[in-house]
């Protein structure tokens, strides 16, 4: 019998591993997770749709013989992809009561490899904002400090995989979405180059690649099996990174890539200053400097520079594009119930950037893409020197509940908290670089602080391997003691 120990202390490869091999079975897993979940999320509200009980009965049917390394494990999905049969509310009550009629893409190849779906976790309305404390589902707490935010977009997903409900949860990432909650709930966050993996057919369901889906998981193998798990073999709706650079030198997949020798002489651009100015925490950037130092004494080459593109307008297109976004979300969901944007049950902000978004014309759309295509050359530039670009995730440790409020009706405000607290993680979904959030550091609290690795685009798989590389180096625990 699998106890709750147990359970605690493997990962979804190793879970994945023991069902196949007869050590424990499918149904032994998903009940060590429903446990948990009722233990802990009472004190988190991670886990906002509840579905533990078909979970239990599919894993009592599951064969034990599965060929797929994941058959089995329990999983749960983000609350802004549809998984059939579970409610879909994007975290807003304009979809209150809401129910998927179909899964994702990215759902479905989930289903496909055979997790096992427990439910849907919290998320900020639309993924909006840097903080998981929406109107309508409320708060996610930080397993660490229940007083403080997950951070945003995917808080849900991290507080779960932070509090050991499951090893790794569906996120997803515009301008964050994955790194900042993982930086917050002290676990490992790749946010994949754009074009990389499954996305949805349209658009404006990406954000026009703005947006990516992926994982928080504890163990970087896991971040890997995952990504192999939804990565593309032929193009979509964007260049390919696996046909453009690393297939040419056979590429195996990325689980297979992390068995690779660990890379060497690696030069690296440490960055200590904010995009935009703002003040950075002192214990922030003694956990850049720490980071910087382990890389040199692991064989890197690190030099501090300053970033050479400019986030400030980085930010503003990617505001362009979002807003044009956020409002065809919106508008088919209001035409539908005979309401105006005014009178629709959706928070301030949302209201505010979608009518920035009935601003923007073709014209101003269209410049908005331009320049950060420009940016994406800019940037395949400097990677000519630079391999690995490290900075902060966040500006400073994860902040209290309530800091930032989306609704409040001081927006000055609300716009220069996100603007101090941000900076540094969404210009990489402007250009579709890889992205990651690796768990290097704490504050004097005890609270984690993600420290930020990116690099050119399509080098998914150097990032992986160097975050194995620092795994093996400086261990992190990643399991808060709830």
């Amino acid at each position: 019998m699998l106890s709750t120990q147990d359970y605690l202390a493997l990962d979804a490869v190793a879970l994945g591993e023991g069902i196949a091999r007869g050590e424990f079975s499918a149904f032994e897993v998903t009940q060590c997770a429903v446990d948990r979940a009722r233990e802990v999320n009472p004190s988190l509200n991670a886990i906002v749709y509840e579905d533990y009980e078909t979970a239990l009965e599919r894993a009592a049917s599951l064969p034990g013989n599965s060929s797929s390394l994941l058959a089995g494990v329990p999983f749960l999905i983000k609350d802004l992809s549809p998984a059939a049969g579970l409610p879909v509310t994007f975290g807003s009550a304009l979809f209150k009561g809401f129910i998927a009629q179909n899964n994702a893409k990215i759902v479905q190849r989930y289903v496909d490899s055979g997790l096992n779906i427990l439910g849907k976790t919290n998320t900020p309305e639309w993924g909006l904002t840097l903080t998981t404390e929406p109107v309508l589902t409320g708060a996610c707490r930080n397993p660490w400090h229940l007083s403080h935010s997950t951070g945003g977009s995917s808080g849900g997903a991290a507080a779960a995989v932070a509090a050991g409900i499951v090893p790794a949860a569906h996120a997803s990432d515009g301008g964050g979405s994955i790194r900042i909650p993982a930086a917050n709930c002290g676990l490992f966050g790749l946010k994949p180059s754009r074009g990389l993996t499954t996305i949805e057919g349209t658009l404006a369901e990406c954000w026009s690649g703005l947006s990516v889906g992926h994982v928080v998981s504890q163990t970087v193998r896991d971040s890997a099996a995952f990504l192999d798990l939804i990565s593309l073999r032929g193009t979509g709706l964007f260049a390919n990174p696996l046909l453009s650079v690393e297939s040419k030198s056979g590429f195996d997949g990325f689980l297979a890539a992390l068995r690779q020798p660990a890379p060497a002489g690696l030069r690296v651009a440490l960055i200590t200053t904010h995009p935009t100015g703002e003040e950075i925490d002192s214990e922030v950037l003694a956990g850049v400097r720490a980071a910087g130092k382990l890389l040199e004494d692991l064989g890197h080459s690190v030099e501090e520079r300053a970033h050479p593109a400019d986030h400030a307008k980085a930010g503003a297109a990617m505001s362009k594009i979002i807003g044009t976004h956020v409002l065809q979300s919106i508008k088919p969901r209001l035409d539908s119930l005979g309401l105006s944007l005014d009178e629709a049950p959706v928070e301030l902000s949302t209201k505010v950037m979608a009518k920035g978004g009935a601003k923007v014309s073709a014209s101003d759309y269209v410049t908005a893409r331009d320049h950060l295509r420009k940016l994406e050359l800019d940037m395949l530039a400097f990677h000519e020197s630079v391999d690995v670009i490290v900075s902060p995730v966040l500006s400073k440790p994860p902040a209290p509940l309530g800091w930032l409020d989306m609704n409040s009706n001081d927006l000055k405000d609300y716009a220069a908290k996100f603007s101090q607290y941000s900076g540094f993680t969404a210009f990489y979904n402007g250009t579709g670089a890889p992205s990651m959030s690796v768990p290097l550091h704490r504050s004097s609290a005890g609270l984690p602080i993600g420290i930020q690795m990116s690099a050119d685009w399509g080098q998914d798989a150097l990032l992986l391997r160097l975050a194995a590389q620092l795994e093996s180096a400086a261990p992190w625990t990643c399991r808060a003691p709830l």
